[in-house]
C-alpha cells in the first residue's frame, strides 16, 4: 500500500508521464508560424478533424477546443471530448493560455495543470478563420482544426499537405470522429 505522503508526487509523476515533450519549445519556434493571428476572430470553439494526439487525446471523439481571452490578456481554453465513444465518457482539461510577446499573437505558451508549460504556434489560419493548424516545433503533436465538425475531403487534403510540408510524420496523423453538427430546424421554415 502506498503511504498518502507519497501520494501527490505520484500523482504530479503520472501527470508528467502523460505529457511527453510538453516542455516549453524553442524561443523561436521552428515550425511555420502564421505572420498575424487576430485574437479576437481566433476565440470560440474550433473541432478537431486530425491530430498527432497526445497521450490524453487517444480516442477522442467530438473534440472541440474553445478559447476566451480574458482582460489580462491570457487565453481561458477549454478542451472537451468523449473518450474511445461518440457515447463514451466526457473529459474536459482546461490549460491557459499566454501570448508570447512580439509574436503577433501566434505563438503561445500553454499551461497545463498548473504546472507543465508547452509552446503552442498558430502555423496557419485561413483569411476567413474558419480552418487552422496549431504545431509544435519538436513536430510530436499538431491539431488540424475548423469551425464546423466536418470539412470537405479536398480542403483536408490541402491541410495535410500543409502538415506535411511543415515536417510532420503523416503516419502518425489520425482522423478525429466527429458528429455532424446538429441540423437548425429554422432552416428550412417557410421552404
Amino acid at each position: 500500500m502506498i503511504k498518502e505522503r507519497w501520494l501527490p508526487a505520484l500523482c504530479l509523476l503520472g501527470a508528467l508521464a502523460v505529457l511527453p515533450g510538453c516542455a516549453i519549445g524553442p524561443k523561436t519556434p521552428t515550425v511555420t508560424v502564421h505572420p498575424k493571428v487576430d485574437l479576437e476572430r481566433f476565440m470560440g470553439d474550433w473541432y478537431v478533424i486530425a491530430n498527432i494526439p497526445t497521450a490524453l487525446e487517444k480516442g477522442a471523439h467530438d473534440a472541440v477546443e474553445s478559447y476566451a481571452l480574458e482582460p489580462d490578456g491570457t487565453v481561458a481554453t477549454t478542451f472537451s471530448f468523449r473518450k474511445d465513444a461518440f457515447d463514451g465518457p466526457p473529459k474536459v482539461y482546461r490549460p491557459r493560455g499566454r501570448v508570447r510577446p512580439g509574436t503577433n499573437g501566434a505563438v503561445w505558451d500553454m499551461k497545463f495543470f498548473g504546472l507543465v508549460s508547452s509552446e503552442y504556434v498558430i502555423s496557419w489560419v485561413d483569411d476567413a478563420y474558419s480552418e487552422t493548424i496549431i504545431g509544435l516545433s519538436s513536430r510530436d503533436y499538431v491539431w488540424i482544426m475548423a469551425r464546423t465538425p466536418q470539412i470537405d475531403e479536398a480542403r483536408y487534403q490541402a491541410l495535410v499537405e500543409k502538415v506535411r510540408a511543415d515536417g510532420y510524420d503523416l503516419a502518425k496523423l489520425q482522423r478525429v470522429p466527429q458528429r455532424p453538427a446538429p441540423r437548425d430546424p429554422r432552416a428550412n421554415v417557410g421552404k
